[in-house]
């Protein structure tokens, strides 16, 4: 079974001091934090802001080399977390009804899924294995408008062993 998620934000860890991806899934009961690498997370923050660059960027360009062949980012999953390492999987809708699922690192498939509109899921068994925090029970992520300083205070106030580290 699969939890429609969100992409909630993106933050420092305060340990690492490297790039959290935070999913929330749609009906704010779990927050997963992914974590990522730094150019990742400016790809996934340039969507988030719309940000246009004067040349398409690697998941920009993805976009367009799928539109141009005729396909459609359907969805993305996060649907493995083995050794410490999440796992996802783009759906592609191509011409004739054909549907490819194509292996992907978390980063990658959440920027093309901001690029595209495509929905984003995570597999109930991840959620569970990664230890995903109630968002009742922990502090309210800040909304999308929010600086880094709110960001780094919401997750400087996380229990990293309520939830473990988990990477990319």
């Amino acid at each position: 079974m699969y939890v429609q998620m969100k992409i909630a934000g993106i933050g420092l860890d305060p340990e690492s001091k490297g790039p959290v991806v935070l999913l929330r899934d749609v009906e704010s009961r779990f927050t997963l934090p992914i974590w990522i690498g730094l150019l990742e997370a400016s790809a996934i923050a340039y969507a988030l802001e719309g940000v246009d660059p004067p040349r398409p960027l690697t998941h920009d360009l993805m976009k367009v080399l799928v539109e141009e062949l005729g396909g459609r980012v359907t969805r993305v999953d996060v649907d493995s977390l083995e050794d410490n390492v999440f796992r996802a999987k783009i759906h592609l809708a191509m011409p004739g009804g054909a549907q490819r699922l194509i292996d992907s690192r978390p980063s990658d498939a959440l920027a093309l899924a901001l690029r595209t509109g495509a929905e984003i899921y995570a597999e109930e068994g991840v959620l569970e294995k990664a230890s995903t925090v109630a968002v009742r029970e922990a502090p309210e992520p800040p909304g999308e408008d929010a600086g880094e300083d709110a960001w780094k205070e919401f997750l400087e106030g996380l229990d990293p062993d309520a939830f473990g580290k988990y990477k990319m």
